[in-house]
């Protein structure tokens, strides 16, 4: 089976699609709030699904990091709306010390393709 790579760099690859599944990387957002930091990252998901062939409504799994859960509230507002017109994927948030201390969240998505 073909395993194709999107916006690969020395380092890692933002996307492996392998059969009809497609892996990405964690997305990290810019910006100064955890709201600013979600809306980035969803839309370089949003991004990447379409390079590779798919979109949100095809997500089957998201894993949710956030460094520190008194944010949780803030990021699934603007992730409740972000998937509010698509079935809603199976998901998994915890709190974890992301890269650098500027991260407030971090998001991982596998999807099927379209």
């Amino acid at each position: 089976m073909t395993i194709t790579r999107i916006e690969t760099g020395p380092r890692m690859s933002e996307a492996v699609i392998h059969g009809d599944t497609v892996y990405l990387a964690g997305q990290v957002g810019e910006g100064d709030s955890v709201t600013a930091q979600t809306r980035f990252a969803l839309d370089e998901i949003d991004r990447l699904l379409a390079l590779a062939g798919s979109s949100k409504a095809h997500i089957l799994r998201a894993t949710i990091w956030l460094a520190d859960m008194a944010d949780f509230a803030e990021m699934n507002a603007v992730w409740d709306g972000w998937i509010a017109d698509v079935a809603a994927p199976a998901r998994a948030t915890g709190e974890a010390r992301l890269a650098t201390a500027d991260y407030k969240v971090e998001i991982i998505i596998t999807a099927a393709r379209a």
